[in-house]
């Protein structure tokens, strides 16, 4: 049975942070994950780990200047000093929070710049790994689906999964985010297949709604037993947007026949 960790970046958004990781325990999750928590000290958020018996798992990148159309740098040709910049607070943050691994934005990506974004995403990527690799964190690389993200860098699994091979480092691994795949490309089940080897974490909403996954075009129950028998020992992370409160909406557990926390859990 997958384990599930609570995405705090849309789950109880009426609630500061700290008190989301409350109410993410109180729910019976067993792990987290945020966007950019930045704005909360880490000590607090780790203090709030261990009160409340949850572990911290990743982060994002800074997305740069939201107003001016930025969403993530690691792509953006001219602002390689910027991205690495964010990477230095990422790792940092991660260090003192307890979190294990970091989504590398790769920002929106101007017609005129796309040849050269590749090259500067790749570069970018050896750099930060490496230093993720000093203390012992990882990369995680997620492709955004063109309808929400027109202008983002890369859309589709595989063009993921070929900037892992083309950096070489072990410490980079694919966010298989089963909501921008069935937006973008579809063929779920086969892709998870394929990529097993470099998934590093997994996270799900309803498709197209982006709400709880119990609606929509994706058959959880079938992703769910698929991650089953293909031993998928990692996290799923519950990443949409409530259709009204978060708590009222957690029974969409119950309805695919799994637990938010499952008694016997993997040590990873």
């Amino acid at each position: 049975m997958p384990r599930f960790t609570a995405n705090l970046g849309f789950l109880w958004p009426e609630r500061p942070l700290l008190a989301r990781i409350e109410a993410a325990a109180e729910a019976g999750f067993g792990a987290i994950e945020m966007h950019w928590p930045y704005a909360v000290a880490a000590a607090d958020v780790r203090r709030a780990c261990e009160r409340y018996g949850v572990r911290l798992l990743g982060i994002n990148t800074v997305p740069g200047r939201l107003q001016d159309g930025d969403f993530g740098l690691g792509a953006v040709p001219g602002r390689e000093e910027e991205f690495q910049g964010a990477i230095d607070q990422s790792v940092a943050y991660c260090v003192a929070s307890g979190a294990t691994a970091i989504h590398a934005m790769a920002g929106n990506i101007r017609a005129e710049h796309r040849i050269d974004a590749r090259r500067v995403f790749v570069q970018n990527l050896r750099l930060a790994a490496d230093k993720a690799a000093r203390r012992d964190l990882t990369l995680l690389l997620e492709p955004l689906n063109p309808r929400d993200h027109p202008q983002y860098f890369y859309s589709t699994v595989a063009a993921a999964a070929d900037l892992i091979a083309d950096s070489g480092c072990p410490n980079i691994k694919l966010q298989f985010d089963v909501y921008h795949v069935g937006m973008s490309e579809g063929d779920i089940l086969t892709k998870l297949e394929r990529h097993l080897p470099i998934i590093g974490h997994l996270q799900i909403a309803a498709v197209p709604t982006r709400a709880e996954p119990d609606e929509g075009d994706v058959a959880y129950a079938a992703v769910f037993e698929r991650l089953d028998r293909l031993g998928y020992r990692g996290w799923v992370g519950c990443e949409y947007r409530p259709r009204a409160g978060t708590d009222d909406g957690l029974c969409w557990a119950q309805k695919l026949g799994v637990t938010l926390s499952p008694r016997s859990q993997p040590t990873q």
